[in-house]
C-alpha cells in the first residue's frame, strides 16, 4: 500500500510544488491513517491543514477507500 501512496503523492507534488512547496510520505500505520510531511512554502503556511484535508487526504480517499485519514507530522 505504501508504493500506491507513494505514486499517488507523486501526482499531487506538482501542484505543491507549482507553490513552492512539496510533500513527503513519512508513515502508512496499522490504524490506515498516512503520515506526510509538508515542505517548503507549505510547511507552516496557514493553510496547510486545508491543503493536507482538502487536497490530499480527499485524493487519496477517493483513491483508496481504506484509507482513514492524512496527518502531517
Amino acid at each position: 500500500m505504501e508504493e500506491k501512496i507513494k505514486a499517488a503523492l507523486e501526482n499531487i507534488r506538482p501542484y505543491l510544488q507549482r507553490d513552492g512547496g512539496d510533500v513527503e510520505f513519512v508513515e502508512y500505520t496499522d490504524e490506515n491513517i498516512v503520515k506526510v510531511k509538508l515542505k517548503g512554502t507549505c510547511h507552516g503556511c496557514p493553510h496547510a491543514q486545508m491543503t493536507i484535508k482538502n487536497g490530499i487526504e480527499r485524493l487519496l480517499k477517493e483513491q483508496y477507500p481504506e484509507i482513514e485519514a492524512v496527518e502531517s507530522v
